[in-house]
């Protein structure tokens, strides 16, 4: 979430939200600013989430991915997402492509770029399936679903009957 801009824009459009924010100064003026809404904020390392398997519909990650300092923990916050999402549940986000403004805007802060060509095959690795990227000018975004095939027929049948 950072400073929120993108919570602020979203928690209109959808019934809950919840946010995961690693800087606890970020994460406790979030808290406070949401507070009494449909936003949900806690502090956390989105490669380590602190949430229950099978725990959402949807995932969002809006150009953050460069901040996650390696792509080891890249990876390992992919299979995260695909473990908090439940069965039929979708992963998608945006992030930035190289670029000089990029660079200067990242002086002594993290900057991991994702490559857009690896992403559909990182994304497969961790667990999803129809896993897609498109590339824009200065920016490029993707999107994945967890496969409703593979999961225990308890977890499925319970899915399924919790959406009829």
């Amino acid at each position: 979430p950072g400073p929120g801009v993108t919570t602020e824009w979203l928690r209109h459009r959808i019934d809950q939200l919840e946010c995961l924010e690693v800087d606890p100064s970020l994460a406790d003026s979030l808290q406070r600013r949401f507070q009494a809404t449909n936003v949900s904020v806690r502090c956390g390392d989105a490669a380590a989430m602190p949430y229950e398997n099978c725990s959402f519909s949807s995932v969002v990650a809006f150009t953050m991915l460069h901040h996650i300092p390696t792509p080891k923990l890249q990876d390992q916050f992919f299979h995260e997402a695909y473990r908090v999402l439940r069965p039929g549940g979708i992963f998608a986000g945006v992030d930035s492509l190289p670029s000089l403004l990029m660079s200067i805007f990242h002086i002594r802060d993290t900057l991991v770029l994702v490559s857009p060509d690896s992403l559909v095959q990182r994304l497969k690795d961790a667990g999803f399936s129809h896993a897609q990227v498109e590339v824009g000018s200065g920016r490029f975004r993707f999107s994945a679903r967890r496969s409703v095939d593979n999961v225990p027929k308890v977890l499925e049948h319970s899915f399924i009957s919790s959406a009829s």
